[in-house]
C-alpha cells in the first residue's frame, strides 16, 4: 500500500470497524443524510469480514490515527464484459483534508483495479457537491450527466419483490 511520512494506506481490519462506522456517520452528518442510516458496526463487520464479504476496505493512517476510509466493491459491465471497481464512499476526517490524503486514496484504489484487470473505476458524487465534482475533475474523472443512479429500497423493494405495482406504474 501507499504511505509517506505521515500518511499510509492499508487494507481495513477487524480492528477498524469502529472507526470506519464513526467516520460513515460523519459523512451522512455532511451530507444531511444522518436519517438514512441504519449501519451497525456488526453489519459493517459482518459486509467486510464476515463469511462471505460484499466489499472490502482501505483505512488512511496519520500518526497512529485512522482518518479516512474507502469502501469498495466490484460490479460488472455488459459493455466491456469486465469487472469494475465501484467506490461506494471515500471519507477524510475534516481536520485532515487538504493535504492530498483523498487523492492518495484514489491512486491506490486506480492501481488495484487495474491489478484486478478492471475495466473502470467509478463512483458516484451528489450534484450539490461542487468541491467534490472539482477534485474529481481534477484526478481525470468524467462526471457523467447523462446518468441518474435509480434505487429501490424499504417498502418499495419488499412491494416489488413481491410484484405488487406501483401507485402510477404503467401496466
Amino acid at each position: 500500500m501507499t504511505s509517506c511520512p505521515a500518511f499510509s494506506l492499508r487494507p481495513a481490519q477487524p480492528a477498524d470497524v469502529a472507526h470506519i462506522h464513526a467516520m460513515i456517520v460523519e459523512l451522512a452528518v455532511f451530507e444531511q443524510l444522518e436519517h438514512l442510516v441504519i449501519a451497525t458496526e456488526a453489519l459493517l463487520h459482518e459486509g467486510l469480514f464476515g463469511p462471505h464479504p460484499s466489499c472490502e476496505a482501505i483505512v488512511g493512517v496519520a500518526q497512529g490515527e485512522v482518518v479516512s476510509f474507502a469502501l469498495f466493491f466490484h460490479n460488472f459491465s455488459t459493455f466491456l464484459t469486465r469487472k469494475g471497481l465501484y467506490l461506494e464512499d471515500l471519507y477524510v476526517k475534516q481536520a485532515h483534508r487538504g493535504n492530498g490524503f483523498g487523492r492518495q486514496m484514489l491512486v491506490q484504489l486506480a492501481q488495484l483495479a487495474l491489478e484486478r484487470g478492471c475495466g473502470r473505476f467509478e463512483w458516484s458524487v451528489l450534484d450539490w457537491n461542487a468541491p467534490a465534482i472539482r477534485f474529481y475533475q481534477g484526478v481525470g474523472a468524467d462526471v457523467m450527466p447523462d446518468w441518474r443512479i435509480c434505487r429501490v429500497a424499504g417498502d418499495a423493494l419488499t412491494a416489488l419483490a413481491s410484484g405488487a405495482r406501483v401507485t402510477g406504474e404503467k401496466p
